[in-house]
């Protein structure tokens, strides 16, 4: 059997709370900070504006040799300017789960991603896990953090 994977980044944002809410409770600004290299199209004909608890989101993304891939996630779950949180129903993970929080910092706000993650194929999933996927997530949430600083700016750090 397989193993379950973990991930989790935090980034500092210098925004407010209701910045940070607006922009990533929307899921259409999802490819605005998602590399370009892996094809990321939502192709969800009724997955709104805003992020709803049950809310069913569809997408293509071609993660290896431009393959398109389906993917289709459910919001599960939903705290206002708090978190939400992501599961596949169908697509490449035998398991994903995927909590996105936000926490007002001073001077702005504080997204964590937790991630647990398993691959299909038992030990053969194991091995794609060490040779590709875990260093295409690291690819993939290192983008999204220079995306997030790009648009929103750099954490002051205190020298």
């Amino acid at each position: 059997m397989s193993k379950i994977y973990s991930l989790k980044t935090i980034q500092k944002i210098p925004i407010t709370l209701e910045q940070a809410w607006d922009f990533f409770s929307k899921p259409d600004n999802l490819k605005d900070i998602t590399p370009s290299n892996l094809g990321f199209q939502i192709i969800s004909q009724h997955h709104g504006d805003n992020m709803y608890a049950g809310q069913v989101i569809e997408y293509t993304v071609k993660p290896v040799l431009g393959i398109p891939l389906y993917w289709m996630t459910e919001i599960t779950h939903v705290q206002d300017k708090q978190y939400f949180i992501d599961e596949q129903r169908f697509g490449p993970y035998r398991l994903w789960h995927h909590q996105h929080h936000f926490k007002e910092v001073a001077g702005g706000v504080e997204m964590t991603d937790i991630i647990h993650y398993k691959l299909p194929l038992w030990f053969l999933g194991d091995i794609a896990n060490s040779i590709m996927v875990k260093k295409q997530l690291a690819h993939i949430f290192n983008y999204r953090f220079a995306a997030v600083e790009k648009r929103f700016g750099k954490w002051a750090t205190m020298a």
